[in-house]
């Protein structure tokens, strides 16, 4: 249910044209890439290939920007301001479905499961997911983690309805679970998770139930652009996603000089914390049994399916897109060169 879907995935997405042959570094403008967030370890695989050359190997120019959360890189693509960006898939649905002349695609998936989570602390008594029935769970307004809740309620057996919610500002929610003023809360596990660590919780007293190991198996973060960005320069778009492939690899191998890397970038940034992320995030959301099956970044229609149908009914998408429009593997190298772990 992977590889050989290929070409469903490129000739649905109007992407199925031949590869030309790579521009060579001279005749390459910089490339506009927009991350996700402030530095984090996972982002190492992109500024240790820019350090080692392999963008410059492969006639990419790259000019790496932080991000300030995945809508918000979404809408910047969206908008022309970059050409290539980290976002999480989820976000793109919604955004896809209402414009769907500057419709985002997939072409490379880091992140084969999602990092949404509910996570709470031992002192809360709650020790499985239908525990929080009746309690107060607290998140954002509108965040992704949130909005899948009612999915992840289904597949978990939680009786959704008697949950009550708790609103606050994203940078207060995980500082409200460690005082009490919440009984747990729903977020990405990488950042709440060491977020609590930061504000003095023992880390074996954090529980945590992540939605892609718990019953709503779905992607996560991918390397994505605009479907008509990809159709003029698929060629870059390729070689981006090779050498964004090269660098995950060299993390995997050199998670320390990767964390140099970034630190070079961010001098605040904690590079003993971020490898220790880095180290969950790939435990839990690279190094999967897709992954090792089937290469880093293979696509499988009847989970993107899923993660299309549990958005569209999270935020009333009555015309989701179809998994051939939202996502392509037509970028990806051969699988025996993205075999990993």
């Amino acid at each position: 249910m992977t590889l050989h879907r290929r070409t469903l995935l490129a000739a649905g997405s109007g992407l199925a044209l031949a590869l030309p042959a790579l521009r060579t570094a001279a005749a390459q403008a910089p490339l506009r890439f927009c991350l996700d967030w402030a530095l984090q370890g996972n982002h190492g695989m992109f500024a240790l290939a820019d350090d080692r050359g392999v963008f410059r190997a492969n006639g990419i120019a790259l000019r790496m920007d932080r991000g300030f959360g995945s809508g918000d890189t979404t809408v910047k693509l969206a908008s022309g301001a970059y050409d290539i960006g980290y976002t999480d898939v989820s976000t793109m649905v919604k955004f896809n479905a209402e414009n769907p002349d500057k419709r985002l695609v997939s072409i490379y998936q880091v992140l084969d499961r999602t990092a949404a989570s509910l996570i709470t602390l031992k002192r809360s008594g709650i020790t499985d997911p239908k525990g929080v029935a009746g309690k107060r769970i607290g998140a954002p307004e509108g965040e992704g983690s949130r909005m899948l809740f009612p999915a992840f309620a289904r597949v978990a057996g939680i009786e959704a309805s008697g949950v009550r919610w708790t609103s606050m500002a994203a940078n207060l929610r995980d500082t409200m679970l460690a005082q009490g003023q919440v009984d747990a809360v729903t977020g990405f596990l990488f950042t709440t998770y060491f977020n609590l660590v930061g504000l003095g919780m023992k880390e074996d007293d954090i529980v945590a139930w992540p939605y892609a190991e718990n019953g709503l198996d779905i992607y996560g973060s991918a390397v994505v652009a605009r479907a008509d960005w990809l159709e003029k320069n698929p060629e870059v778009a390729a070689a981006f996603v090779k050498s964004s492939i090269a660098g995950l690899k060299l993390l995997l191998a050199e998670p320390d000089a990767a964390m140099a890397s970034l630190k070079k970038r961010e001098p605040l940034f904690d590079e003993a914390l971020e490898k220790r992320r880095w180290a969950m995030t790939r435990d839990r959301s690279i190094l999967t049994p897709n992954v090792r099956a089937n290469g880093t970044g293979a696509i499988d229609t009847a989970r993107a399916e899923t993660l299309i149908r549990v958005n569209a009914e999270a935020y009333g998408v009555t015309n989701p897109p179809k998994v051939a429009d939202m996502f392509t593997e037509r970028f990806l190298p051969p699988a025996s060169e993205r075999k990993i772990g």
